[in-house]
Order: structure tokens, then C-alpha cells, then sequence
């Protein structure tokens, strides 16, 4: 069976789209739509049904998919461990990463990897830590550097580099500053938090609704540096990073309550590591707190 029709099939079938499966391949669409009938006609049978502009998998075609990915997946680990027995670091680094992270932890790491291996090339995907953990148990990156999740996955391996305290944190003027109970005043004022679901989100709700407090929940999103902006700004108060507090910001701690997190670095269990991931790892490590 011919692994660039393979390549082709999971492209479309993740995309669900002929138009943009090519583009992701740097093909021209006739180019995957051949690739495509030449698997149908191999398999005899049809793959995807076109619905106006979207295509969808048959039975045919989501009984392949897990397996398709299973011998792309095999293959791309037979190269990787033939690449591993040379000497020579270099190809390719696919990992993901949280946006703070990046700005925040791996400045230092990267700048360290790049000068020792400058033949790696590093293929960074930007997106929150639940879809980069998500990326590394679908075999689409080899490593993540992220919040770790409270319960890791049974396909993952988990290891924490840095403790991240969190703490409230509001603008200067905040009327939370002067309130004489601050726990019960949280709920009196518009919070500014991490999407729903995020694993931040539940490390920041729990301990308070533990305490009885229903949080009034006026913006939410993902990048922490927007959330830090708003606050500065007066629009709400906030749980983040001690590492973010500025000068125009004042930290407001709770006897009741600590706020903590955990970030590291997330690997599939039964990848075998390129070189270049493993060597990453080893900096990575060197800078545990």
C-alpha cells in the first residue's frame, strides 16, 4: 500500500477538505484526489462521500483511519530510530507549547538548544496545553511544554520542570484591596479568567467553590498576558502567575486558600524520542526548579 496515498487519506480525512489537504501537503488538489482514487480502487472501496463543500468519512473510511495512522506512525518511528544511530543531532523538533510558556519559560531553553544544535530545525506549535497534550497523544508532535494536566492521560509520560505559584491579582485601585473579608468580596466583583475546561480554569475555580464562593465571571480567555492587560486596566480581578505580577498590579493572598500549578514536559509513552527531542529534554531538565 503506498504511503503518500496514506498521507493523502489522513489529510483530507483530518481537514475535511480535498482543497486544503493539498495545501498542507504542498500538492495540487488533482494531485491528492488521484492519490485518493488510487487507494479507493486498491481497497474497492469508497473513502469519503462529498457532502456540497464538505467531505465525509464512510464506514469504509473510519474503519482505515485508526489504522492508517497506526502505519504512518510505525514508519515515521523506524526512520526516527535509524536517525538515531548517528551521532549527528539534527532534522526535525516537532513540539507545542502554551503561548505563556513560550514568553515566559522557554526563552532561556530554546536560546540554549539553538546555539548547541543549530542543525535542528524547530517545527513550534502555539496553542493551549490541553490541544498540545492532545497533539502528543495523536502522534502529531513528539513533545509538549505546558500546564501539566491534573490526571495525565494513560498514552502519556508527564514530568514536572517548574513549580508555578498563582496568586489574586488586581490593579492598584481595585475596591478589593480595601474589603475587610477578600475571600467573600471575590464574589462581589467581575473575575477575568481562563477559558472553561483549561486546566488552569479548575485549579483557580476549585479551591474557591471548596470556600463557597461563586465566582462572577465577567471576560474569559486563554492568553494570560490579555488577562494581565485587563486587570491592569481595571476590568476585573484575576488568578495568575506570581511570575506576571508588575508594579501597576498588587497580589492579594488568602489564608483560606493557595493557588499552585505545575509545568512540564508531556511525551508519548510509545514514541521512540529523535535525538534532537531527547537533547531538548536533557536542556529542558537543567533548568528544573
Amino acid at each position: 500500500m503506498d504511503t503518500h496515498s496514506l498521507q493523502a487519506f489522513l489529510a483530507v480525512a483530518d481537514s475535511q477538505s480535498f482543497s486544503l489537504a493539498a495545501e498542507s501537503l504542498f500538492l495540487t488538489q488533482p494531485a491528492v484526489s488521484k492519490r485518493i482514487a488510487a487507494l479507493e480502487q486498491e481497497l474497492d472501496a469508497r473513502l469519503f462521500d462529498r457532502l456540497g463543500k464538505r467531505v465525509v468519512l464512510t464506514e469504509a473510511g473510519q474503519t482505515l483511519l485508526p489504522r492508517a495512522r497506526h502505519i504512518i506512525q510505525e514508519l515515521a518511528d523506524s526512520r526516527q530510530l535509524i536517525a538515531n544511530l548517528s551521532e549527528e543531532i539534527s532534522g526535525t523538533l516537532q513540539m507545542a507549547t502554551s503561548h505563556h510558556l513560550g514568553l515566559h519559560r522557554l526563552p532561556d531553553v530554546l536560546r540554549d538548544y539553538s546555539l548547541r544544535y543549530p542543525q535542528v530545525e524547530l517545527d513550534i506549535r502555539f496553542t493551549a496545553s490541553e490541544i498540545a497534550c492532545e497533539a502528543v497523544a495523536a502522534g502529531e508532535k513528539e513533545l509538549a511544554v505546558v500546564t501539566l494536566p491534573e490526571v495525565t492521560a494513560e498514552k502519556l509520560n508527564a514530568e514536572k520542570i517548574w513549580d508555578d505559584p498563582l496568586s489574586i491579582m488586581v490593579n492598584k485601585q481595585h475596591p478589593l484591596l480595601r474589603a475587610k473579608n477578600k475571600l467573600e468580596a471575590l464574589a462581589l466583583y467581575p473575575a477575568i479568567l481562563p477559558d472553561p475546561g483549561t486546566v488552569t480554569r479548575r485549579l483557580i475555580e476549585q479551591p474557591l467553590e471548596a470556600q463557597g464562593i461563586q465566582l462572577k465571571v465577567g471576560l474569559e480567555t486563554n492568553y494570560l498576558e490579555t488577562i494581565r492587560m485587563l486587570v491592569t486596566v481595571g476590568l476585573g480581578w484575576s488568578v495568575l502567575p506570581l511570575t506576571m505580577q508588575t508594579d501597576e498590579l498588587s497580589c492579594i493572598k488568602l489564608e483560606e486558600i493557595t493557588f499552585k500549578r505545575q509545568l512540564g514536559v508531556v511525551t508519548h509513552k510509545n514514541r521512540t524520542l529523535s535525538r534532537a527531542a531527547q537533547a531538548f529534554i536533557q536542556i529542558l531538565v537543567s533548568f528544573k526548579t
